[in-house]
Order: C-alpha cells, then sequence, then structure tokens
C-alpha cells in the first residue's frame, strides 16, 4: 500500500521512516522546496531529525501532483493545519485523512477532526496520537499510539494499513477524547517544565501533573470525550511522557520559562497556542483550568512564575 504524509518535520519524516521499513511507498511532502530537494539529495532529514536515513521507498515531494493514492497522514503543526488543508484541498478530498498534530485550533475553537471536516467534507477524518516521540520511531523503538476514528470498519481498516510490528495501534472511535488528550496534555507539559526550571522539585511536579490531568478531563468531558478515553494512550499515556522528559518540546519550552531563559522561537510548541484555546473553551463552558489560565499568563507575559506559582497555592483549600 501507499501513504502520504504531509509534513517534513521531526514527526512525519519518523512516520514515514517506520511505514517504509515494513514495506509501504510512501510520499513525503516537505512545503518548503528547497528543504524537499535537500532531503532527497541526502536521503535524510538533518534539519529536523539527523541521524535518521530515509529508505529507498520513501520519495519526497513539494509537488501536490506527486501525492500517490492511499491514506494521508497529517504532521503538520496544528495551528498550520487548515490552511494546508485549504490549499490542498482538490487532492485530498475524499480520502482517508489522519491527523497527527497535538492541539487546539486557536482562530475556531477547533479539533483536527472538525478542521479536517470543514476543508474537505468527503474525507474520512481519524486521528493518531499517544505517547511518543520521533526519535523513538524513527530508531524503531516499541511505541503504542491511539488511533481514533469514529466509523468503527473504517478505523479497523485503518489500523490495519498502518500498524507495524513495534509501532502497535489501539483503536477507539472517540475522536474528541483522542485529539483532547493529545492536545491538553502538552498545556499540562508546559507546566511541568515550569514547576522543574523553578527548582521547586519532582513532588510539586507530581502535584501539578495531577491537579491538571483533573483540568483536562473536566474541559474534555464538557466536549464530548470519554473518561475512558483520557486514562488511556492519549491522555494519560501522552501527559506521563511529555511532562517527565526533556525530549518534549512543551516541556523545554516550559522549563526555560521556569529558568528565566531564551527558547529557540523556530520550535514548534503546540502547548502555547492550545494554552490559550483551552481557557476561552473553559470560560465558554463556566469552567475553572488554573493550570491552563497560569501557563497562558506566563507565555503572554501577564504574570511573572513566582506570582504564578503564589496564584495556584494560593486557592482555597478544597476535596480532592
Amino acid at each position: 500500500m501507499s501513504v502520504t504524509v504531509l509534513g517534513a518535520g521531526a514527526f512525519g519524516t519518523a512516520l514515514a521512516v517506520a511505514l517504509a521499513r515494513d514495506g509501504r511507498q510512501v510520499a513525503l511532502w516537505a512545503r518548503d522546496t528547497a528543504h524537499a530537494a535537500e532531503i532527497a539529495r541526502d536521503r535524510r532529514n538533518d534539519r529536523r531529525l539527523p541521524g535518521i536515513d530515509l529508505p529507498e521507498t520513501v520519495s519526497v515531494t513539494a509537488e501536490i501532483a506527486d501525492y500517490p493514492g492511499g491514506t494521508v497522514l497529517l504532521a503538520v503543526p496544528m495551528q498550520a493545519l487548515a490552511g494546508t488543508l485549504a490549499a490542498h484541498a482538490p487532492a485530498l478530498d475524499g480520502r482517508a485523512l489522519v491527523a497527527c498534530a497535538k492541539g487546539i485550533d486557536l482562530a475556531t475553537g477547533r479539533g483536527p477532526v472538525a478542521v479536517i471536516r470543514a476543508a474537505c467534507p468527503g474525507a474520512l477524518p481519524a486521528v493518531l496520537t499517544g505517547p511518543s516521540f520521533a526519535a523513538d520511531i524513527a530508531r524503531g523503538l516499541p511505541t503504542a499510539l491511539a488511533l481514533a476514528c469514529a466509523d468503527e470498519a473504517a478505523g479497523a481498516g485503518l489500523q490495519a494499513d498502518l500498524a507495524t510490528p513495534v509501532l502497535r495501534l489501539y483503536r477507539t472511535t472517540d475522536t474528541a477524547g483522542a485529539e483532547l488528550g493529545g492536545a491538553l496534555k502538552n498545556v499540562i507539559a508546559i507546566a511541568a517544565g515550569v514547576v522543574i526550571g523553578a527548582g521547586l522539585g519532582d513532588s510539586a511536579r507530581a502535584a501539578l501533573m495531577t491537579r491538571g490531568f483533573a483540568e483536562l478531563i473536566r474541559l474534555a468531558a464538557a466536549l464530548g470525550a470519554r473518561p475512558e478515553t483520557l486514562m488511556g494512550l492519549s491522555g494519560f499515556g501522552d501527559m506521563v511522557l511529555t511532562c517527565t522528559s526533556a525530549q518534549s518540546r512543551n516541556f523545554r519550552f516550559g522549563q526555560a520559562l521556569g529558568e528565566g531563559a531564551r527558547f529557540d522561537p523556530g520550535i514548534t510548541v503546540e502547548g502555547a497556542a492550545t494554552a490559550r484555546a483551552a481557557v476561552a473553551l473553559a470560560a465558554r463552558h463556566g469552567l475553572e483550568m488554573p493550570v491552563a489560565a497560569m501557563v497562558t499568563a506566563l507565555i503572554d507575559g501577564h504574570a511573572s512564575v513566582g506570582q504564578a506559582v503564589e496564584t495556584l497555592l494560593s486557592r482555597p483549600l478544597r476535596k480532592e
């Protein structure tokens, strides 16, 4: 079978490598023509995923006309997803489109599935998410992900098409739970990074993760997600990984905030936009999200780390 991966970032490249190693023909699309030519020439994507050779069955392109048939993995940043789909809708509509971005569209408050449906109403939308780092997938290390598709039969087909011996996919029809768990855990990861960067310790990080996860469940449930989905790979599993590893861009970003250090502006941090979107959605539903609000205040420069910590610690005592 053939697969197209839209987005030659670290995660898109890693998925292309993993699927090609398992015998698939994969087209890897890079938005920038020069970047596509560089990857095709070197058979590596050292800008985004250094040290990994592309299998021969990965072709690299910047042209829409070069898309083969088959499933499309959308591995572009969440805030670029709507624009990418709008630009390429004629080539993508009517196909299985699997969103790999983790976030909420800041302009509309939509998740990936709704963004796909708006741009490509004839497509089959799905979500691939869960605890994973691009480097691990590219190296062939065992990884388990959640694949969400509202159509049970179509989801089973995608599961069979995209799983490999070391990339294990667990299926669900709860697309809302999968996309919200994957999005909101990035906000908690930023907060966890702040805690560690500010020198508050692992006990404080554990408390922050626990209370942040409670926020995640509250908002996701209000938006139609199933609690059991959030307790699985796309929620709890992904949160644990991103809150405890420096491989996580969101954690590193939060750590830099906590330290008062500069963070590379060229690195995509999905949780920053998601925090703002989550606070806006929570307000619409009359929910409190103090951790997300704290992250938003820090990112926007409306509070110092000390002020944010004091605000959280001074909240009224209550039952768990």
